[in-house]
């Protein structure tokens, strides 16, 4: 039987699809539902093993990126997210689906002595959109999705992009705790604290990461495919939803 992944969309949402096609190319089924479908029958949470928040501009990033998309969450579906992450069940956050994480409380978890939300994301320093291509270091062996991970090359695409903590406390509990899950190899084009791209809870199962790896599950999305003399097997990001999948099973 194949791990049902839920993968949850809203208004504004377009990555949606990608996800779903990179989690059945490791033998999952993924279905892609509305959030106001959740909140009338929150008990179909209960059918899936898995749960995705995909990138996009949920709400039109109106207030903040995600904040809407997060409060919609917490107020109508708060008891079934909290259920469905008490069972042990991944979690994962792409882009926008991180940004919502992050403003659900969900990421990183209680750090540092502390509750609520301890880190964000903020507008780029550059003050502008960026997308582009990033090299990511793979980082620690508490995130499920990321162990084994080591250099790998996935597109970005945000304005609020810039991982902050909401004291030094928090950043070094982050280190400490092993939930530093992904970070930029050079320079973060974002700002972001330590490099940060990518984080963890206290589980290893919710993890939320700001570049976008089901947009490099084929090796022909890479930008440079036409000059490789051979082509890798597959795109780097498919062994983030992989290490999930062979999880689940």
């Amino acid at each position: 039987m194949k791990p049902r992944v839920l993968i949850l969309r809203a208004a504004g949402t377009n990555c949606d699809r990608e996800t779903a096609t990179a989690f059945e190319l490791v033998g999952c089924e993924a279905d892609r539902v509305h959030l106001n479908r959740v909140v009338e029958s929150p008990s179909m949470m209960d059918d899936y093993q898995l749960l995705a928040i995909p990138g996009g501009f949920s709400y039109g990033d109106d207030i903040a990126a995600g904040r809407i998309f997060a409060t919609q969450i917490m107020l109508r579906l708060g008891g079934a997210l909290h259920a469905f992450v008490e069972k042990k069940k991944p979690v994962i956050g792409i882009c926008n689906g991180f940004q919502v994480l992050v403003k659900t409380d969900l990421l990183p978890g209680p750090l540092a002595g502390k509750i609520g939300q301890t880190c964000t994301l903020a507008h780029n320093d550059c003050e502008h959109f960026v997308d582009h291509w990033v090299k990511l270091d793979g980082k620690g062996d508490k995130c499920i999705w990321t162990r084994g991970l080591n250099r790998v090359e996935l597109p970005i695409a945000h304005g609020e992009g810039k991982f902050m903590c909401a004291d030094e406390s928090v950043r070094a509990a982050l280190w400490a705790n092993d939930q530093v899950a992904l970070t930029y190899v050079e320079a973060a084009p974002n700002g972001s604290v330590d490099k940060i791209a990518g984080i963890c809870d206290a589980t290893g199962l919710v993890f939320g990461l700001m570049p976008h790896p089901e947009r490099h599950v084929d090796p022909l999305q890479h930008y440079d495919w036409q000059s490789r003399a051979t082509q890798p097997a597959e795109g780097d990001g498919l062994a983030i939803f992989r290490n999930a999948a062979m999880y689940l099973k």
